[in-house]
């Protein structure tokens, strides 16, 4: 980049040939405040709960509308910004979470909360697909890297929710959600800015189409839409199975265990931080070794840990929940990475499709675990949910696509 154009932009992330790290840090911590609020959801379910008298059905359907709408805008969002790229749409999407906070701290029923849950889903919607575009514009060639540091920070924020739920929501109560507010005008702010640098790449990109232009992939359709349609499998088992756990694990725990509310949230940090952590070990493999690999490591691999923790007592469930998370967690970055690099020409779309399955999926999954918990038991629901990552055998089906070596 030449020198009069960084003089134009002071104060701002500078454009970079190789890969862009402060960009890569900065919309990795976007990420971690947007996951961290949203996480505050399903971590406040005990006091919701408790204090309107919901079933897990209702629960449920909580996660249901919150996920469906975290999803299903998503593909359309990523195919807009492949075609028209708005590089200030990720700040404005953040406004529309901090509004969902805000209405969720005075909600008074069962409705609005619904209502709050989805404008906060709305914001996911829009920030997820752009910013995969903006964490692979930033790469320089590093893709599965920089698709970790992107996903480590929402998978460090999932985390951070329920500990910090813990210490402010479940303490003081409804109205403490507010103060996640805060959090999302920090990363509006901070959205700002990257939407400064996305727009200068879009300008150099004027300029340099062909040169920037994505390889075609040379696979043909069918095998590409084979891979696909597995990837769809993996996404399904991997994030039915987290369903689980982030919505019923800590109720699990109290059922099984008698823990407190605040203990076992605790314990859902524990895995969701183990979870965080894996996230960049799959990043690394994948460049190094290939994404097909990491996936059937991370999914399959995760097998043995969930089938041992139904049967061993507190101790052990804890210890097999951390293995598991960082276990499974290194999957989704291949996978949404090995997409793109099927369909390179659409990756807002494809971005948008798997975070959109990751949530819709989510979602599905905790209103079919809370509606078969309310006809049979949580224990039964646990039991079921580990036999999910078995799916991961299915994953020795994709094809071998390994990165160039100009990408490591």
């Amino acid at each position: 980049m030449k020198a009069s154009i960084l003089e134009k932009i002071k104060g701002h992330p500078r454009l970079t040939e190789g890969t862009a790290y402060a960009i890569l840090f900065t919309i990795g911590t976007c990420h971690l405040l947007n996951d961290m609020v949203q996480s505050v959801i399903p971590a406040i379910y005990p006091l919701l709960k408790d204090k309107f008298g919901f079933t897990f059905a209702q629960i449920g359907i909580i996660t249901l509308i919150f996920q469906l709408t975290s999803s299903v805008l998503q593909p359309f969002v990523g195919r807009y910004a492949d075609r028209h790229p708005q590089p200030y749409s990720l700040a404005i999407g953040m406004c529309f979470t901090l509004a969902g906070l805000v209405a969720l701290a005075f909600a008074p029923d069962f409705l609005l909360i619904l209502l709050s849950v989805s404008l906060i889903g709305c914001g996911s919607s829009v920030f997820h697909p752009e910013a995969s575009r903006v964490a692979q514009l930033a790469s320089g060639g590093k893709k599965s890297l920089a698709q970790s540091i992107f996903q480590v920070g929402g998978n460090g924020g999932s985390a951070a929710g329920p500990l910090l739920a813990a210490l402010v929501v479940i303490p003081y109560g409804q109205h403490a959600v507010g103060w996640f507010a805060l959090a999302a005008l920090l990363a509006a702010m901070l959205l700002t800015r990257v939407g400064c640098w996305y727009s200068m790449v879009l300008e150099k990109a004027k300029a340099t189409r062909r040169k920037m232009a994505a390889a075609p992939c040379t696979l043909p359709p069918r095998t590409v839409n084979m891979a696909l349609g597995i990837l769809v499998l993996m996404i399904f088992s991997k994030y039915f199975f987290n369903a689980c756990m982030t919505s019923y694990f800590t109720f699990y725990l109290m059922e099984k265990f008698q823990l407190t509310v605040q203990a076992s949230q605790y314990c859902l940090f524990a895995y969701l931080a183990a979870f965080a952590a894996g996230t960049l070990l799959g990043g690394f493999l994948g460049d190094r070794y290939g994404r097909k690999y990491v996936i059937i490591f991370s999914i399959l691999g995760a097998a043995p840990f969930t089938l041992a923790m139904p049967y061993l007592g507190l101790g052990g469930t804890i210890a097999m929940s951390v293995v598991t998370g960082l276990v499974i967690a290194s999957a989704f970055s291949a996978i949404v990475v090995y997409a793109t690099d099927l369909k390179p020409d659409k990756v807002g779309m494809i971005a948008g499709i798997f975070f959109g399955l990751m949530f819709g999926l989510g979602g599905i999954g905790s209103a079919f675990f809370g509606w078969l918990a309310d006809r049979t038991s949580i224990e039964f629901i646990f039991h079921v949910s580990t036999w999910l990552p078995l799916l991961g055998i299915v994953a020795v089906f994709l094809p071998d696509i390994r990165p160039a070596k100009a990408a490591q």
